[in-house]
């Protein structure tokens, strides 16, 4: 358990290594300032955590009597409004919780900044993966056409999906066309190439889910059973 940043994602490019000369592919990420906007103690809720807050709001949207009902509702909605209002912050339009074992050196309002990484940490990154709608075969499983020769006009098309009289069901699970991406990912230890502290960048090598734009929570790397990857 450890604090982690909400940032976006701005886009790849590469970067080369002064010591080795190779080039690296790197992800570039808009991570925070986010502000400490609830802190959550045993007392209080049972388990010690930071809520954080990311992305500063024009102050026009807190007014929800304003002529654009849907804009509001989109982007802060009136529980989260008073939820911030209550607390002298400005209107933040994303909010995240991260569960920490101690939270006694940090108050409501802090500001926190990319800092609290450093290069060569390692680094779990969640977010969206970019949404590709209801897919086919091909796409979604990466299964192969069918042949185009001898007239079988069979290129796409999905074939059997079950046997006949026994079981006389198709399976649960089975691999078929459906909604493609949009999903929940984290990509796992990602090494951190570069901090800038000034313009709250983070380089990290390798790619991240989603398109440039896309949310993202950044945490330090969890080692649970020293296995790497994605997940």
């Amino acid at each position: 358990m450890s604090l982690g940043l909400l940032g976006k994602k701005l886009g790849m490019t590469t970067i080369f290594d002064r010591e080795t000369g190779y080039a690296v592919p790197v992800t570039v990420i808009q991570a925070g300032p986010c502000l400490v906007t609830q802190i959550k103690t045993i007392e209080t809720d049972g388990y010690t955590a930071l809520q954080l807050g990311y992305e500063e709001l024009p102050d026009r949207l807190r007014t929800l009597n304003t002529k654009e009902p849907k804009q509001v509702n989109k982007y802060l909605t009136a529980p989260e409004d008073g939820h911030l209002r209550s607390k002298g912050l400005p209107p933040l339009r994303h909010l995240k919780e991260y569960r920490l074992d101690d939270v006694s050196g940090y108050q409501i309002g802090q500001k926190i900044c990319v800092d609290i990484f450093s290069e060569g940490q390692l680094v779990d990154v969640s977010g969206k993966t970019i949404g590709r709608g209801f897919a086919g075969y091909q796409k979604r499983h990466n299964f192969k056409r069918g042949s185009k020769s001898h007239g079988s006009k069979n290129y796409r098309l999905p074939g059997s999906i079950g046997a006949g009289t026994n079981p006389g069901r198709t399976f649960p699970g089975k691999r078929m066309a459906g909604h493609y991406g949009n999903s929940q990912v984290t990509i796992r230890k990602l090494k951190v190439v570069k901090v800038d502290a000034e313009r709250n960048l983070l380089l990290v090598k390798g790619s991240v889910p989603g398109k440039p734009g896309n949310l993202l929570s950044i945490t330090p790397a969890s080692f649970v059973g020293g296995q790497g990857g994605t997940s």
